[in-house]
Parts: C-alpha cells; sequence; structure tokens
C-alpha cells in the first residue's frame, strides 16, 4: 500500500483523494481550510454529491483516509488547489499550485512522485512547480518524479467521469509518465493516454477552449437568427445531423471553474490567439445581449420587477462559479430593476434566493438562465396569475413554449424572437 498525500480538498482534489483510499491506497488529504478538515474528520462531505459520503464512509470505516491541514511525508504527493483567473492581467494565477509546492518540497524524498492536477498554463510543470520543488535540494527528473494528469470530470456527475473517463497522462520524463499510469490504473477505468508534461498541460486547455469556441459560434448564430427570423435550436438540430458537425447550444454566457476561464491560460504568452479571444469576448458579451432583449419585452412599464430562474453556471447543480447570472443581475440592477431570484438548487449565493411563489409575485418578466430540469416541467397554472405581466425569456430552450402559451405568455427565446 502506497501513501498518497493530495492537497486541495475541493470538488476534485476530494473526490481522488477518496477514490484513491477505496481502491488500496493510504491517503492523507490536506486542507488549509480548518472548517473543512473538521468536517471530514467528523466523517461528513463538505459538499454534496451522489456517491462520495459513501466513499468517505468505507474509507474512513477502512482507515484508508483522514484529513489534516498540514503535509506529510508519503510516496505520492497530488496538487489539486484552484488555479484563479487574474481578471485584470489575463492570465492564470499560480499562487496556489505553487503555495501547494512549498508545503510539499520539505517532505519530499528521493523516488517521490508529485502530480499536478489543477489547470495550468503550458511549461508550468517544467519550469515553476520543478524550481518550486527542487528547493528541497533534490532534482528532477534525477530524484523524483513530476507529472501532470488534469481532471476530466464534471460537477453532478463527477464520481463516474472520474472513474470511466479517459485521461491523459504527461511527466516531465518516461518513468514519471510510467509510475502515475500505474497510480491511476487503480481507479480509472478509462483509456490513459500517455505524453510528455508540456502537452498534457496543453491538451486540458484545448480541450475546454474548442467548447468555448463552439458557443461562441453558438451564440453568434442565435443573434444573426434573431435578425433574419429564424429559429436557431431547429437549424442547429438539423445542421448537426450533418456527420461532421456539432455546433454547441447559444446560452446566456458561459460559466464554471473551466471554459468560462482555461482558455485565457493560452492567450497569456501567444504570440497569436484572436480566435480565442473574440470567442471569450462574445460569450462574456451574452448577458448584455439578454439584457437588451429583456427591455424590449417590458418598454414601458414603470419600476420593472424581473425574476432569475436559476444562477447555478449548468442544469441541475448548485454550482454558482463564474455564472453568468451574475453579471446579468448586476446589469438589471444597474438599470434599475428590481431583480428576485429562484433556484431551487443553490443554496448560497451574492443575492438572497427565494421560494418560486415569492419570487414571481408581482413579476413582469420570468428570465430563465440554467437548464435544470425542474424548468422543463414547471406549471405555470400556478403562479401566473400572481405576476403583474406575463412575459418570459428563455435563454436555455428548456420550457414547454406551446404549453406557457396557453396561459397567455409573451415568450421569447435566445435565437428565436416572438413565440407569443
Amino acid at each position: 500500500m502506497s501513501k498518497i498525500c493530495v492537497l486541495g480538498m475541493g470538488y476534485i482534489g476530494l473526490p481522488t483523494a477518496l477514490l484513491f483510499a477505496n481502491n488500496g491506497h493510504e491517503v492523507v488529504g490536506v486542507d488549509v481550510n480548518p472548517k473543512v478538515v473538521e468536517s471530514l474528520k467528523n466523517g461528513k462531505m463538505p459538499f454534496e454529491e451522489e456517491g462520495f459520503q459513501e466513499l468517505l464512509d468505507n474509507s474512513i470505516a477502512n482507515n484508508t483516509f483522514r484529513a489534516t491541514t498540514e503535509v506529510e511525508e508519503a510516496n505520492t504527493f497530488l496538487v489539486a488547489v484552484p488555479t484563479p483567473f487574474d481578471a485584470d492581467l489575463k492570465m492564470a494565477d499560480l499562487k496556489y499550485v505553487i503555495s501547494a509546492c512549498d508545503m510539499i518540497h520539505p517532505h519530499l524524498n528521493k523516488g517521490n512522485l508529485v502530480i499536478i492536477e489543477s489547470t495550468i498554463p503550458p511549461k508550468t510543470c517544467e519550469n515553476r512547480v520543478r524550481q518550486t520543488l527542487q528547493r528541497s535540494g533534490l532534482k528532477a527528473p534525477e530524484d523524483f518524479h513530476i507529472s501532470h494528469c488534469p481532471e476530466r470530470a464534471i460537477p453532478g456527475n463527477t464520481l463516474y467521469e472520474m472513474v470511466h473517463n479517459d485521461r491523459v497522462i504527461g511527466g516531465i520524463d518516461k518513468p514519471s509518465t510510467e509510475i502515475t499510469k500505474e497510480l491511476y490504473l487503480s481507479f480509472v477505468k478509462g483509456n490513459l493516454y500517455l505524453t510528455n508534461n508540456n502537452t498534457a498541460e496543453m491538451i486540458k486547455l484545448m480541450e475546454n477552449t474548442y467548447r468555448d469556441v463552439n458557443i461562441a459560434l453558438a451564440n453568434e448564430l442565435a443573434k444573426i437568427s434573431e435578425d433574419c427570423g429564424i429559429n436557431v435550436w431547429e437549424a442547429i438540430d438539423i445542421a448537426n445531423k450533418h456527420p461532421r458537425v456539432n455546433i454547441h447550444k447559444p446560452g446566456p454566457g458561459v460559466g464554471g471553474h473551466c471554459i468560462a476561464i482555461d482558455p485565457w491560460f493560452l492567450t497569456e504568452d501567444a504570440k497569436s490567439s484572436g480566435l480565442i479571444m473574440l470567442s471569450r469576448q462574445i460569450n462574456d458579451s451574452m448577458p448584455v445581449h439578454v439584457l437588451g432583449m429583456v427591455k424590449e419585452m417590458i418598454n414601458g412599464i414603470d419600476n420593472p420587477t424581473i425574476t432569475v430562474f436559476g444562477v447555478a453556471y449548468k442544469g441541475d447543480i448548485g454550482d454558482t462559479r463564474a455564472t453568468p447570472a451574475r453579471k446579468f443581475i448586476k446589469l438589471a440592477e444597474k438599470e434599475g430593476y428590481n431583480v428576485k431570484i429562484y433556484d431551487p438548487y443553490v443554496k448560497d449565493f451574492d443575492y438572497p434566493i427565494l421560494g418560486l411563489n415569492e419570487a414571481v409575485e408581482g413579476s413582469d418578466c420570468i428570465v430563465i438562465l440554467t437548464d435544470h430540469s425542474v424548468f422543463r416541467e414547471m406549471e405555470p397554472k400556478n403562479f401566473y396569475e400572481s405576476m403583474s405581466n406575463l412575459n418570459v425569456l428563455d435563454t436555455r430552450n428548456v420550457i414547454n413554449t406551446s404549453y406557457w402559451s396557453h396561459f397567455d405568455f409573451n415568450i421569447n427565446l435566445i435565437g428565436k424572437i416572438n413565440q407569443r
């Protein structure tokens, strides 16, 4: 049984630690937040997602996992801390990754392996990570191993994807890559693709940048469709039946901890990245476009109240990281609108989360920003009489427009105007 020290008990680090702990390894979970550590010591997950509490229970019962605020000596150190985006500099902020490496190097011994799962720009392992770890007095790759194995999991389905998704592993040299591969084989059922660390760093950013650029294309097509009186949702659906076309869905913007941030990591020292930067600008501008659509729908209404349905960045989760809803709400407030929020999944947000009836009472327009499943089956007959004006803007194409129209709602969709 090898000992693994995992730094960062967040959405990726903790599940990774528990999967290793349930598959033949002794795992120490490290986090600088004492509340997180205390929760884990008490046997309680600090966040909710299906399957993780059972993994924690099993690992505690088998004495294969424990949490602490201090790094310990181990065979393997795994870094899974956030990589914030510096909005002013348009660069990755590596302070947490480097801080984690600073915590590791006093405990580093010959033959150890250090894995970076955090999303990082190309050459980070080769330069900043290696330089920081070599403060131990050891040299890489002569004395210890370094590799990058970026996560490929989405909130709401994390456990399944961590086990079944393919992974890419890139070491600073071939032995680093092979040792990392053997470690992940203990729980990963997907394919493991081996490369070098620079390429592995690039691949993760390429994957999320592809999605961001594709969404930007969908958003541009939606705007054009609005001008031309075309239903962009129908057009995209039919276009995607072409065997070599896969256009993503338009929406109110891009959120989450990856797609809205990772593309910038490719542009920070690139000589040519105009397409990537333009795509970021298009997607970041979508809350402005949505607000413009709302303005037209409630034109002439004094002191309007709008109700936001969904502030999570994607459907059926409570994660609000980088959600475009935040910018939309601030823009709406700047216009002088009263904004009320309903989201059955989100518990903590910058603004109060109301119950459905309170959120729609006196509202002049419902703005659907998140594609929660509950919105698909929602019964407007239960609340429409309490609204002041029956307007709804669906930015995710989730509601049954034919059904809502029976209650005399004026319905608009991104990419499809005036569906009364």
